[in-house]
């Protein structure tokens, strides 16, 4: 197949996926907006914010990735028109969303006293504290409106999430504004300000979804009629099978930018600063590839619901074409910038922490050359991930990341980052050899399958 078979394929592919790049954008953008606010207060209340989402951020991985579950199965029932099959996935997708938010609230407010045990500095984990309480909680609307973007991705209806996340960054902007500073007749609260914007905005979120789906005429067959009597165990087993998996993937992933963190942390404030400033910037790229991860997983979920495993394939690869064009432009972005980047993150006029947020920036510089390589290959994982998702394949890729991130990965971290001088650039090409080795593998899975599927289908052919 020649190029432009893959290349035709990229107008309907980004209009799919720009409305899941705004919204996940939205997620990080709201992290960001934190970060920057929360910096204006100094490097300590920064690292503060940054342990603190670290924890949340794990849950909520385990959320976000049990919750793509739903889209494979809903884009396969889409393609196949069976509209009780979307309409009881959906049901139970929401249900197993709610229960799922209670349990990682719960699990992050009881995981607190972790914090005292992983070395980090004592006045960073005096003010993550009660900043994790409110942030916790955020998690129940954060994944019970998963629960409804999975099921309207599923239907490619992109764009309902999109106005959610914007309008909600919008609310926790101006909730942190008044709430961290003390603007008007609220009382300044610092970090506290900024997790209490997030529980407002997540909160919003989750209504306007669940107000504008119903809203929808074509969507009223799938919201009427709910009881708990259709809750059965079948479909809950057919959606956990896919979902904890799925869950344990962006698990393992998160988990190991989050010993990063922890790593940073046990070198000092500053590195730990750095490294969320970094980090931060990386991931407002990486919503990109993860977009186009969404997209492969509806994409890929209709073709397996046809039957077309030929198309499939190529629609497929045409995804993961995009993705690497995108990610290479956002390195050289990431090249050519990256000793001004970090500036936007730290008070650079107050006098009494230049001297402090200097090193911050010089550390922080540094990780935006790894990070630049690093991406590149982040987003080929992720995008070749969403595809094998969207076939339902779930269990093998799951023992990949595990080994890619915690055989590879994190011993690369560990070592370079606490035994070399390199200290937190060490920790970051820990995460460059985990996600290279993810990509390579989550990669040579993909092609195995699809070969195999498109020779069952010729042979079937054949036969009939």
């Amino acid at each position: 197949m020649n190029l432009a078979q893959y290349t035709k394929e990229f107008s309907y592919n980004i209009r799919l996926a720009y409305p899941v790049i705004l919204g996940m954008l939205g997620h990080t953008i709201t992290g960001i907006i934190d970060n920057i606010m929360v910096g204006q207060l100094g490097a300590a209340e920064l690292a503060a914010a940054s342990l603190g989402n670290s924890m949340v951020f794990v849950a909520m991985s385990v959320g976000i990735g049990f919750s793509t579950a739903i889209t494979p199965i809903i884009a396969e029932g889409d393609a196949e028109k069976d509209t009780a099959k979307v309409r009881t996935v959906f049901h139970h997708g929401l249900f197993l969303c709610t229960m799922l938010g209670i349990m990682l609230f719960a699990v992050v407010w009881f995981a607190k006293p972790l914090m005292n045990l992983m070395g980090q500095p004592d006045e960073v984990v005096a003010l993550a504290a009660p900043y994790v309480d409110w942030v916790a909680f955020s998690l129940l609307p954060m994944v019970i409106f998963q629960g409804y973007k999975q099921f309207a991705d599923g239907l490619s209806l992109t764009k309902y999430a999109m106005y959610a996340v914007i309008a909600s960054n919008v609310i926790n902007v101006v909730v942190n504004y008044l709430l961290i500073y003390g603007i008007w007749i609220f009382p300044k609260m610092g970090i506290i300000g900024a997790a209490l914007g997030t529980v407002v905005s997540r909160v919003f979120m989750l209504i306007y979804m669940h107000i504008s789906l119903y809203r929808n005429s074509k969507l009223q067959t799938y919201f009427k009629g709910f009881t708990f009597k259709e809750i059965t165990k079948p479909i809950l087993k057919k959606i956990t099978s896919l979902g904890v998996p799925s869950s344990m993937q962006m698990l393992f992933e998160v988990a190991l930018f989050t010993g990063a963190v922890w790593l940073s942390g046990s070198i000092g404030a500053n590195s730990q600063a750095a490294n969320q400033i970094a980090l931060s910037l990386a991931s407002m790229t990486f919503m990109f590839a993860m977009g186009l991860s969404v997209t492969a997983m509806i994409r890929v979920g209709n073709q397996k619901g046809l039957q077309d495993y030929k198309k499939l394939q190529l629609v497929a690869r045409s995804i993961f074409l995009l993705a690497i064009i995108l990610e290479i432009v956002f390195a050289l972005f990431f090249v050519l910038f990256h000793d001004y980047l970090p500036m936007f993150f730290l008070n650079m006029k107050n006098p009494e922490l230049a001297l402090e947020n200097s090193e911050v920036i010089s550390i922080a510089s540094t990780l935006l050359l790894v990070a630049a390589v690093f991406q590149i290959t982040d987003g080929i994982q992720v995008v070749v991930l969403g595809a094998l998702r969207g076939l339902q394949d779930v269990k093998i890729p799951t023992y990949i990341t595990f080994v890619a991130y915690w055989v590879i990965g994190f011993p690369v971290s560990y070592y370079l980052g606490l035994h070399t001088p390199l200290k937190a650039t060490g920790i970051w090409i820990g995460l460059l050899a985990g996600l290279t080795a993810a990509a390579i593998f989550l990669y040579i899975r993909f092609h195995v399958l699809t070969k195999r599927l498109i020779a069952n289908a010729v042979s079937k052919a054949e036969v009939a």
